[in-house]
């Protein structure tokens, strides 16, 4: 289900990034199986737009710059 806001915008183009960016900075207090879980739907959400094999790479080292702790993905 997409609503729009008043300037035009469906809800997933305005909250999926404010989630995205909590999740990134909450992902080192988040459980393994849900790191796991959120970086494999992230792929597969990014393989969508995006045809680069790099990605899954990418990705991982985003996320250990800015987690060093985070378990290799």
């Amino acid at each position: 289900m997409h609503h729009d806001d008043d300037a035009g915008h469906s809800a997933d183009e305005r909250f999926a990034p404010i989630l995205g960016a909590a999740v990134v900075t909450m992902w080192s207090r988040l459980p393994q199986d849900v790191q796991h879980d959120l970086f494999e739907a992230a792929v597969l959400a990014g393989h969508a737009n995006e045809r680069d094999e790099s990605l899954r790479e990418r990705l991982a080292l985003f996320l250990h710059d800015r987690h060093p702790r985070t378990a290799d993905a």
